[in-house]
């Protein structure tokens, strides 16, 4: 099952845009990119959304503050980043501004975390 995991992750990254390793991707691509080791998955939402529920692991970092832009120098350029908010809008700008930063695999996902719990996905409180 890791190696599926695996070769799913691989396989969604390559059909990312060209050259940036960015994108949106749905429920079950953004669960097997939870996988890689040293994935830094951030939860650009307000603090009060975050504390209604979100991913197990998330950091919370809210886009619309500007915590987002002012803790990204000390994320790490070389892991990936995974992005989500309520419904993708949030994590698409914040994403967007990343590779802008010069992060090279940021991805967001598409929907948010409805989409996320729609597709029967936990989250924790």
């Amino acid at each position: 099952m890791r190696q599926f995991l695996l070769l799913l992750s691989i396989l969604l990254f390559a059909c990312t845009a060209p050259g940036q390793g960015s994108g949106s991707l749905d429920a079950t691509g953004f669960d097997a990119r939870l996988t890689e080791q040293g994935a830094q998955l951030l939860d650009v939402r307000t603090a009060g959304e975050f504390q209604g529920g979100h991913l197990a692991e998330a950091r919370n970092f809210d886009w619309t503050n500007g915590e987002l832009e002012a803790i990204a120098p000390k994320l790490d350029k070389s892991k990936p980043v995974l992005l989500y908010c309520a419904s993708g809008r949030r994590s698409a700008a914040a994403r967007d501004f990343l590779v802008k930063q010069g992060f090279t695999d940021v991805v967001d996902l598409s929907g948010g975390i409805g989409a996320w719990t729609n597709s029967g996905r936990p989250v924790v409180k």
